[in-house]
């Protein structure tokens, strides 16, 4: 159980106030699975306030159902993994988590019919495009978060991340790679559903053709390919098209990482940093920040501000607070 505890002085935000959000109606996306090579659909379905992102996972046996949480969780080296991965599991979510989070969706329930998620083409691009076509539907809960209240840090060798205090949602993510076309990469800004789209969204994942090939070998990334990757041989990019920016490699890193934050259950008002981060150390933060409940608080808008604000504005339009919420998300 974490503290909740009274909270006052909420400096303003500037944020858009918002009740909690799902989907207007149903979406299917289809595509192959990046690992399999095989067919791979999902179906995106609108769901009631306070039931976050739950996917069903169609098995031998029926549907297994699994709450995108960061406690479900359970392997991060190629991409991140929900739930058991010999038998339910669900693999590359962290590019639908990116879309959810990034365009301000709070509750969906996703019905995919195999173990992968379809790569599109590699970044979250596709999945937005089925937001914007359906478009969002505001429910009538409050939308809740977690507010960061003291930095919690994780270190592994030369690789670090951190989440601090700070009055919104802020990303500030640093790559290095011994690689000519890449080297050192940094791009920080505040996550809002237009930069998002604009400047996120479209960025694809990546890797040299060296690896691929050893991936083969082992029976991974069996789809990939130039149309949902960007390879690297060498200091060339083998893409006819180049790349969609010069930095579209920690664009990408900084899109995989607000999907796999995201796996908090609830917005982080926070800022988020890291340094040669992945998969990997964006869930070893996640447990770390929850292994410290005075780290945090849940916090949501506060009734009496948004009911001030339409009366004066016209329409509810700006945060002025926040206050601590009656209850807490799922999170632990």
């Amino acid at each position: 159980m974490y503290q909740e505890r009274n909270y006052k002085g909420w400096k303003h935000m500037g944020m858009r106030v918002e009740r909690q959000t799902t989907l207007a109606d149903s979406v299917t996306l289809n595509g192959i699975g990046v690992h399999s090579g095989g067919p791979a659909s999902i179906t995106l379905h609108p769901a009631d306030a306070n039931s976050g992102i739950v996917f069903h996972r169609s098995t031998k046996t029926g549907y297994v159902e699994t709450k995108a949480n960061w406690q479900q969780v359970s392997a991060t080296s190629l991409c991140t993994v929900l739930g058991d991965p010999h038998e339910s599991g669900i693999s590359t979510v962290e590019h639908l988590m990116a879309a959810l989070r990034g365009m301000g969706v709070d509750n969906v329930t996703a019905y995919i019919d195999g173990p992968e998620m379809p790569i599109m083409d590699g970044s979250s691009e596709a999945f937005v495009e089925a937001i914007d076509r359906v478009g969002l539907k505001s429910l009538g809960a409050k939308r809740r978060y977690i507010r960061i209240k003291e930095k919690v840090r994780y270190v592994s060798g030369d690789q670090w991340c951190e989440l601090n205090p700070f009055d919104g949602t802020r990303f500030d993510i640093t790559i290095d790679f011994d690689h000519a076309k890449i080297g050192r990469q940094q791009l920080s800004f505040d996550l809002t559903p237009d930069y998002f789209r604009e400047n996120i969204s479209r960025a694809r994942t990546f890797g040299s053709v060296q690896d691929v090939e050893k991936l083969w070998k082992l029976g991974f990334a069996m789809g990939s390919s130039l149309e949902n990757s960007i390879a690297l041989d060498g200091e060339r990019v083998l893409n006819p098209e180049g790349t969609r920016w010069s930095d579209e490699f920690v664009r990408h890193k900084s899109l995989d990482a607000i999907g796999d934050l995201s796996l908090a259950g609830l917005p982080i008002l926070g800022e988020y940093r890291s340094y040669k981060g992945g998969h990997r150390m964006n869930h070893c933060i996640l447990v770390e920040l929850f292994k410290r409940p005075e780290a945090f608080e849940i916090v949501e808008a506060d009734a009496a501000l948004e009911e001030r604000h339409s009366r004066e504005k016209g329409h509810a339009e700006l945060i002025g607070g926040l206050q601590v919420a009656a209850f807490g998300p799922d999170v632990s």
